[in-house]
C-alpha cells in the first residue's frame, strides 16, 4: 500500500476479496441498468416532447391523453431510474465505502500498534536528513482513509457509467442517425458522426481546463488538511495539559499560539474558496453550453433539411446531452478528484513511513548511528549491559553517556541517580529499544516477562478491569485476581467498579487523582508480576508515606522480581522497618554510567539489631552479649 494503485487495489486482494468483489460487482450491475435507463428517459423525453408539439394536429384524436401517458411514463422511468437502480446503489456503494475503509483503518492500526512499536518510531523522521516524519497521524487515519475510499468509489463508478452509457446511448444514436446534408458519403451515419465528433470535440478541450484548476486545488487540499491538522493536535495537546495552563496563566499565550495556526487555515481556506469559486462558475457554464447548444447541434441540419422528424431530433439531442453528460464525470468530479489525489498522497506516505520503520536501527542509521545489539541468556545471569554509549542525531554526534559494563542480578533493586539531564529516563529507554541514537550490547534474561511504568500515565476510555490488566486483555485474569492486586496496592474502596467505564459520567482518567493513578500502576506490577521492572518516576505523585507503600507493595507480591527505578529523591526510600529496598545504586556522572551497592555488606546480626527501634546502646550491649556468647 505504498504507492496509489497499490493502495487502491489492496482491499480486493485481501482476505475478504468476496466480500469486496461481490459489492463491486452489485455496483456495476445497477449502473449498467441506470446508464440503459438513460436512454429509455431520452426516448420517454422525447416522446413527450413530440406530443407537445403535436398538440393540435388533426392527426393526433387523443392529444391530452397521450401527453399525460408519455408524462407518466417519464416519471416512472425517472423513478426506476433514480430511485431504483440509483438509489439502490447509492446503499451498496456506501457499504462498500464502509467495508473498505473498515478494512484499511484496521491494516493501518495493526501497522502502527505491532510489537515494533512503529507508532513510536514513525514520528521520528528528521528534516536535516532527509526522512520527514507524517504529520498528523491521527488525522491520516481517520479522515484521509474515509475520504480516499469514498472519493475512490465515486470515480470508479463514474468511470463504469461512461463506459456503459457510451455503449447503450451510442448504441441508440447510430441506430437512429439519418444522413446529413453536405455530408452525404457518411450515408445514414451522418447525425451520429457529428454526435460523436461534438462530444469528442467539446469535452477533452474542457478536460484540460478542469485538469489545470484540478491541480491547483489539489494542491491546496493537501496544504489544507496539514492546517487544520496541526490546529486540531494542538487543540488536543492544550486540553491535555489544560491544568498546567490554568495554573501558570498561561491562556493568554495559549490564545497566541491558537491565533498563529488559524491564520495558516484562514489564509489556504480563502485561497481554495476563489479556486472552487471558478471551478463551480467553469461547470455551470459548460453544462449548459453542453446540454443546450452542442447536444442540439448535430440533429439541427437534419432537422432543418425534413431528413429528420421533430421527435427524433428532440430524442438525439437529449441523447446526446447524456452522452455529453456522462462523459464530463472527470469534470464535474474533478474537486473529488482532487480531494481523492490529496487524501491518498496523505495514506500513502504514512504507508512509507510504517514501512520505513519496520528496521528501527536501519532507519535510525539513516540519520545517525544506531548499533545496538540484543540478546537474551540463561535467566540467573539476569540484565547485562555491555559497552552501551548512548547519543543524539547526527554521524558525529559525541555521546552523552557511556556505561562499560552494567549487570542487575535476578532479584536485585538499583537505583539510578544524576542530574537532571544526565540521562537516567535515556537509559532505561535505550534498554527497552526505546532509544534511537548509540550503541551497545543489551542481553536479557531469557524468559523473563519486563513491565516498563512511565512518569506520565495516560488513561484510555476502558473499564477499570481493562486497566489494571493493561497490558495483557481482560480475559487473562478473573475478577478475584483483579480486586486482589487494587487491594494490595492501596485502591480497595474501587473493586466494586470493575466492569465500569465511567462513574458519574467521568471517564477513570478524571476520577483517578495522580496518586491513585500511580497506585493502579502498582496493582497491574502484582497481576502481571514481571521478572523485570523499569520505574521510571513512577512515584513521582505519591507523598514519603505512599512511596514507602508503593515499594512495599511490590516487594511483598513480587520477590523475585529485578527492579530498575528513576526517582527525583537524592536517597531511595526504605520501609518502615528500616530496611533498604534496594541493594544497588548506578551514578551518572560527567556522561559516565557506574554501578555499586548502595552500602557496604553488613553481618547479617548486626543488620536485623539496626533494623528494630530500640535505643542505640541497648542494641550495641545486646550485640555485644551476642558475640561474647559465639
Amino acid at each position: 500500500m505504498r504507492t496509489f494503485w497499490g493502495l487502491m487495489r489492496a482491499y480486493w486482494f485481501s482476505e475478504r476479496w468476496k466480500e469486496a468483489w461481490t459489492l463491486t460487482l452489485v455496483i456495476a450491475l445497477l449502473t449498467a441498468l441506470s446508464s440503459k435507463a438513460g436512454v429509455w428517459f431520452a426516448v420517454a423525453s422525447g416522446e413527450l416532447g413530440n406530443s407537445i408539439a403535436f398538440l393540435h394536429d388533426a392527426a393526433n384524436p387523443h392529444p391530452l391523453q397521450t401527453i399525460l401517458t408519455n408524462a407518466g411514463i417519464l416519471v416512472l422511468l425517472v423513478v426506476l431510474k433514480d430511485a431504483g437502480f440509483t438509489g439502490v446503489r447509492n446503499l451498496v456503494s456506501t457499504t462498500l465505502h464502509r467495508k473498505w475503509r473498515g478494512w484499511l483503518n484496521n491494516q493501518f492500526n495493526q501497522a502502527l500498534l505491532d510489537g515494533n512499536h512503529t507508532h513510536f518510531h514513525a514520528q521520528h523522521g528528521s528534516v536535516a536528513g532527509g526522512i520527514v516524519a507524517p504529520d498528523n497521524i491521527d488525522q491520516r487515519v481517520q479522515e484521509s482513509i474515509k475520504d480516499m475510499t469514498g472519493g475512490a468509489i465515486g470515480l470508479a463508478m463514474g468511470v463504469l457509467g461512461v463506459a456503459t452509457s457510451l455503449y447503450f446511448i451510442g448504441e441508440n444514436l447510430i441506430g437512429s442517425s439519418v444522413e446529413v446534408k453536405g455530408l452525404e458519403f457518411l450515408g445514414s451515419y451522418g447525425t451520429a458522426v457529428l454526435a460523436f465528433l461534438a462530444v469528442a470535440t467539446y469535452v477533452p478541450l474542457n478536460t484540460w481546463i478542469a485538469v489545470r484548476l484540478g491541480r491547483l486545488l489539489e494542491r491546496l487540499n493537501v496544504r489544507m488538511q496539514q492546517s487544520e491538522g496541526s490546529y486540531r493536535s494542538e487543540l488536543i495537546t492544550f486540553l491535555r495539559r489544560s491544568f498546567h495552563v490554568a495554573a501558570s496563566h498561561g491562556e493568554g499565550v495559549q490564545k497566541s499560539m491558537h491565533d498563529r495556526l488559524y491564520v495558516d487555515i484562514d489564509k489556504t481556506w480563502g485561497r481554495l474558496n476563489v479556486v472552487n469559486t471558478s471551478y463551480t462558475s467553469f461547470e455551470l457554464i459548460y453544462n449548459f453550453v453542453g446540454a443546450r447548444i452542442v447536444a442540439y447541434a448535430p440533429g439541427l441540419v437534419s432537422f432543418i433539411h425534413n431528413r429528420l422528424d421533430y421527435k427524433g431530433y428532440i430524442t438525439g439531442s437529449e441523447m446526446v446531452a447524456q452522452l455529453i453528460s456522462q462523459c464530463s464525470w472527470f469534470i464535474h468530479v474533478m474537486p473529488a478528484i482532487a480531494s481523492l489525489r490529496a487524501n491518498s498522497q496523505r495514506v500513502t506516505e504514512l504507508a512509507n513511513a510504517i514501512e520505513n520503520v519496520q528496521q528501527p536501527q536501519e532507519f535510525y542509521r539513516q540519520t545517525g548511528r544506531s548499533d545496538f545489539a540484543y540478546g537474551s541468556q540463561n535467566p540467573v545471569f539476569g540484565l547485562t549491559i555491555q559497552k552501551l554509549e548512548l547519543a543524539h542525531q547526527g554521524e558525529d554526534a559525541t555521546p552523552f553517556l557511556s556505561a562499560a559494563n552494567l549487570r542487575f542480578r535476578r532479584g536485585e533493586w538499583t537505583f539510578l541517580k544524576g542530574e537532571s539531564g544526565t540521562g537516567k529516563t535515556s537509559l532505561i529507554k535505550a534498554i527497552n529499544g526505546l532509544w534511537p541514537y548509540g550503541r551497545g550490547t543489551i542481553v536479557f534474561p531469557e524468559g523473563v516477562t519486563s513491565f516498563y511504568a512511565a512518569q506520565e500515565v495516560k488513561l484510555p476510555q476502558v473499564s477499570l478491569k481493562q486497566l489494571v490488566c493493561l497490558p495483557g486483555p481482560e480475559d487473562d485474569h478473573s475478577d478475584t485476581q483483579v480486586a486482589a492486586a487494587l487491594y494490595k496496592a492501596g485502591l480497595g474502596d474501587f473493586i466494586g467498579h470493575l466492569a465500569d467505564e465511567s462513574r458519574e459520567g467521568k471517564i477513570w482518567d478524571q476520577i483517578l487523582s495522580g496518586g491513585q493513578k500511580q497506585k493502579l500502576v502498582v496493582a497491574r506490577i502484582v497481576l502481571q508480576q514481571p521478572g523485570l521492572l523499569f520505574l521510571d518516576e513512577a512515584t513521582g505523585a505519591l507523598d514519603p508515606d505512599g512511596k514507602v507503600a508503593f515499594h512495599q507493595a511490590i516487594k511483598d507480591n513480587c520477590p523475585d522480581v529485578t527492579v530498575i527505578s528513576v526517582m527525583h529523591e537524592a536517597v531511595p526510600p526504605r520501609s518502615l522497618s528500616g530496611e533498604e529496598f534496594y541493594h544497588s545504586l548506578v551514578s551518572i556522572a560527567d556522561g559516565v554510567a557506574t554501578k555499586k551497592p548502595l552500602v557496604p555488606s553488613l553481618p547479617r546480626e548486626l543488620t536485623t539489631i539496626l533494623a528494630q527501634p530500640r535505643p542505640a546502646e541497648d542494641k550495641w550491649l545486646r550485640f555485644s552479649r551476642r558475640l561474647k556468647q559465639k
